[in-house]
């Protein structure tokens, strides 16, 4: 009897043993999923990180936040620009670089003017105004849109106003690449190394924006102002018809007025002349029948 006591304990010994290098090794297996756990979280926040730097790389890259980039000039919105990384301040340092290279602003204005229209000959026929002035005209837009780069807001009302103003010529996506890349190779080629990459994807990103807004503004408002122009004639002729009918009852009355002087003159005139006969008859000398010294006299 003691020795199967003896065995009983043994088993319950051997199955407690048991027990706990079953627990052991399950609290093994959970500090092991528990570690590869921890390590893919680790893992996956490099990669999440990794993926949120490449995005804000080719955002800055890209040159703005929202539809507007370096590359592509896109006419289907007219929306704010707004730059990051810096480009607004870049874009500017190096516009103020190469005002103060320039002799003046009258010299930098001109050799835009010359870098353009050496890069595409065509588009000169498209400018009727004198070549001085109109470089002016471009130093001077430039210099408003770049000075507002930090202002969104502010940078929308001036390119719509421009973009009026630009009404008349027509602005192709074509036509905005050349301008673009004119001006960029100018300031390349002035500034050298000054002309940073950033500063670079600036210039291009605003000069997109701008032609893009030009060709919006075109074609979105010009058949909303070909009604206002025609309405506006409309409105001016009819009133051109009245001031023109007014006129013409005026010139009648004064006719009519002028006809019933002339009859009440004429009346006039008339009784005027018959007084003067009847006058004329009373002062008319005697005659006598019988001669000058018969006796008889007649009236």
């Amino acid at each position: 009897r003691c020795d199967f006591v003896a065995h009983l304990i043994s088993e319950a010994t051997m199955s407690l043993d048991e027990d706990a290098v079953d627990l052991e090794l399950e609290e093994d297996e959970v500090d092991d999923d528990e570690d590869e756990d921890e390590e893919n979280d680790e893992e996956f926040g490099v990669e999440e990180t990794a993926a949120e730097g490449g995005a804000n790389t080719s955002q800055e890259l890209a040159g703005a936040v929202g539809k507007y980039n370096a590359r592509e000039v896109n006419d289907q919105v007219f929306e704010e620009l707004v730059l990051v990384g810096g480009q607004a301040e870049e874009v500017q340092t190096v516009w103020k670089l190469y005002l103060s290279s320039a002799e003046s602003r009258e010299a930098a204005g001109e050799a835009i003017y010359a870098a353009l229209f050496d890069a595409a000959p065509s588009i000169q026929s498209l400018f009727k105004t004198p070549r001085a002035v109109m470089a002016m005209r471009f130093m001077n837009g430039l210099s408003q849109i770049i000075g507002s780069l930090d202002d969104p807001k502010a940078m929308k009302i001036i390119v719509e106003t421009l973009g009026f103003q630009h009404l008349d010529l027509e602005v192709t996506v074509p036509r905005v690449i050349i301008f673009r890349d004119a001006i960029i190779d100018l300031l390349a080629v002035e500034m050298g190394s000054r002309l940073t990459p950033k500063a670079r994807d600036g210039f291009a990103t605003f000069l997109n924006y701008v032609g893009g807004s030009y060709i919006y503004v075109r074609v979105k408002f010009s058949e909303r102002l070909k009604l206002l122009n025609s309405s506006w004639a409309t409105a001016t002729k009819k009133g051109m018809d009245e001031v023109a009918m007014a006129e013409a009852a005026e010139a009648g009355e004064e006719g009519e007025a002028g006809a019933s002087g002339d009859v009440a003159r004429n009346s006039l005139s008339a009784g005027f002349a018959a007084n003067d006969q009847v006058q004329d008859k009373s002062k008319k000398p005697k005659s006598w029948k019988n001669g000058w010294f018969s006796g008889k006299q007649s009236s």
